[in-house]
């Protein structure tokens, strides 16, 4: 596979980006039942997830840019495939940025209302709080891990990078995609050792799949552009 060294290592980098930023946009104080309290009281936590998912979006769709051209050369439907995969998942990620303000709408509700009023503020910020799980744990994940299983059968067939690698991508993905339909079906929560358990192979490969690309990049002197310029 022929490719930009440049590309590969800054579309690396933008994985790690995406990580730091991952981490930065959770909540804690969403992640409680009935939890409008502890929104009011930790507001700081809801701006910073939301500016932190905010650069997650061109993080995600920078990595699947800088990657496209060397992966279309391969093979361009999965490759455009991927590429759509990455933003139907931005727009999602872009909807999870725009539910967190409505909590703190909320919250101020809450804090002014009275007992009947305030139960009721309590069971929309339920609904709330299901509604954005489903974006962020479920759709956005199922999005991405499609997009990503047509990215490694890429890399799998044209071997530019080691198969070990794109192998533990397909059972990472699909541990993940289970994870998500777990949450789907109300089997799990998002904040239990088991989803997370599910999570961890998954973010584990993309950490040592970005040092990679930014490391080695891709093989330049594969089997099947061998044979397409032999």
């Amino acid at each position: 596979m022929h490719t930009n060294r440049r590309a590969t290592a800054t579309a690396g980098a933008l994985v790690i980006l995406g990580m730091i930023a991952g981490v930065l946009s959770i909540v804690p104080a969403l992640d409680q039942p009935r939890g409008l309290a502890l929104v009011s009281a930790n507001e700081s936590q809801v701006v910073i997830g939301a500016v932190a998912q905010c650069i997650m979006i061109p993080a995600y769709v920078g990595f699947a840019l800088y990657l496209y051209p060397a992966l279309r050369a391969e093979n361009e439907a999965l490759s455009l495939g991927f590429l759509g995969f990455r933003l139907i998942a931005a727009t999602f990620h872009f909807t999870g940025v725009i539910l967190l303000p409505l909590f703190l709408v909320l919250a101020d509700g809450f804090a002014q209302a009275g007992a009947s009023d305030a139960s009721r503020i309590e069971d929309l910020g339920e609904l709330l709080r299901t509604a954005r799980d489903l974006v962020n744990h479920v759709a956005l994940i199922i999005a991405l891990g499609l997009g990503d299983l047509l990215l490694f059968r890429i890399l799998w067939r044209s071997r530019s990078v080691p198969r070990w690698l794109s192998g533990w991508g397909f059972l990472g993905i699909a541990a993940a995609i289970s994870a998500s339909l777990l949450v789907l079906l109300r089997q799990t929560d998002v904040v239990t050792p088991l989803y997370l358990a599910m999570n961890a192979p998954l973010g584990l490969q993309s950490l040592v799949f970005a040092l990679w690309l930014m490391a080695r990049g891709f093989a330049t002197d594969t089997p099947t552009t061998a044979h397409r310029h032999g």
